[in-house]
């Protein structure tokens, strides 16, 4: 399965809007962090283990840890999920 960014921005987009509900949906750009937009770490957590449930891939807590925002998020999943494709 091929996915493009725009498609994995969509679905971080709405696991971060399902689990924090109080969040601007406008605000949320690529070169935001969760943290900027009022998620604790626990949603963080949350966002990123629901978006890779979606996405069918798996990545290290070490290869998260570098991540500074939305976009380095999507990023990341991305790769995962083309390297799985590939």
């Amino acid at each position: 399965m091929s996915v493009s960014k725009d498609e994995v921005f969509a679905v971080v987009r709405k696991h971060l809007l399902d689990i924090c509900p109080d969040i601007d949906a406008a605000a949320i750009a690529p070169g935001v962090s969760m943290k900027d937009l009022g998620a604790s770490s626990l949603d963080m957590v949350e966002v990123v283990s629901c978006a890779m449930r979606e996405l069918a891939v798996r990545i290290s807590r070490q290869d998260l840890s570098d991540i500074k925002d939305i976009g380095g998020l999507v990023d990341r999943l991305h790769d995962a999920a083309m390297t799985k494709a590939g």
